[in-house]
């Protein structure tokens, strides 16, 4: 890949209704560039003359940010960031930062460093004292926040569920108790899974939405209880690209110190220490080496052993 500059015979300009607009000179940076996740329309000006002024525009898959920069009439190759070539590229595009040229990085879509290899370059380039700008826009997981009807006060974006169903359960019973909406990147053909697994894990009643498609033609917004959607999508074929998010625990379902102490008590009884902190996992979603510890403590507090 060649970061050799041609801008200089180059229009640094974008089009917006075949009027041509001049982008100013951009200062030497990285910037992270937030693009359209479905309809182009939803792109910033600050982003199309940001991505017309750059030196350098480096993206996941050229011919995905080409179709964006054609649309708006934008002259600048794209070069190619992404997982599979992060460890020859990254180091090129903090050349031409040390260079003292500007560097503009998008994702195929959202916003970068968002379940994206864009966090490495980022970290680099910070690590190495240049500048890094955010150019905020469009997000996926943001955008299904507000659509989902879910509480939006607190929420943590979870990134993919694991694939197997153990490594699913076991990530959903580490975040079953997080008091804030959770949220997923899912694929279509494991949100059915997804969704029985979660619903066995947090229980059927919990609150859940399932975001498809946001911002393309067939949008489209499943809400429902875990137990209603695991239901609706089980065995059923969809396409897209799918957000999924979980409502918070009620406060009431969030165990306390007493009643943890007490449980593990119980389960102690009758299994060996580790079996019941796993057990105390699994039935409150608290940490199971977290209630290892508690037992281990317990026990030598009442003067038993622990195994």
């Amino acid at each position: 890949m060649s970061l050799s500059d041609d801008r200089n015979t180059t229009a640094r300009t974008y089009r917006i209704a075949n009027m041509a607009i001049p982008a100013r000179p951009l200062e030497p940076a990285l910037y992270l560039v937030a693009t359209p996740i479905g309809n182009l329309g939803d792109v910033t000006l600050r982003a199309l003359e940001t991505l017309a002024g750059a030196d350098v525009l480096a993206c996941e898959d050229t011919r995905v940010t080409r179709v964006l920069l054609d649309r708006y009439g934008i002259v600048n190759r794209p070069f190619a960031y992404h997982e599979h070539n992060a460890d020859e590229a990254g180091p090129k595009l903090i050349a031409a930062l040390e260079e003292g040229r500007s560097v503009a990085l998008v994702s195929d879509a959202g916003t970068p460093l968002v379940s994206d290899p864009g966090y490495r370059l980022g970290q680099m380039a910070i690590e190495a004292g240049h500048t890094v700008v955010p150019i905020p826009g469009p997000s996926a997981p943001l955008a299904a926040l507000v659509g989902s009807g879910l509480p939006s006060d607190a929420f943590m974006f979870a990134g993919f569920l694991p694939v197997k169903d153990k490594g699913k359960r076991d990530r959903l019973a580490e975040l079953s108790r997080v008091p804030a909406t959770l949220i997923f990147f899912e694929s279509p053909h494991r949100i059915g899974a997804s969704l029985a697994a979660a619903a066995d894990v947090l229980g059927p009643g919990r609150r859940a939405a399932v975001c498809r498609e946001l911002t393309k033609t067939y949008e489209e917004f499943q809400r429902g209880t875990l137990e209603e959607l695991a239901v609706h999508y089980d065995g059923r074929t969809v396409k897209g690209e799918i957000v999924l998010l979980i409502a918070p625990p009620e406060i009431d379902d969030v165990p306390g110190a007493m009643e943890v102490d007490v449980l593990l008590r119980e389960l102690a009884a009758t299994m060996s220490t580790s079996k019941a902190a796993a057990e105390g996992a699994r039935l409150t979603g608290l940490s199971k080496k977290d209630l290892y510890q508690r037992l281990l403590a317990l026990k030598k507090e009442g003067g038993g052993e622990g195994s």
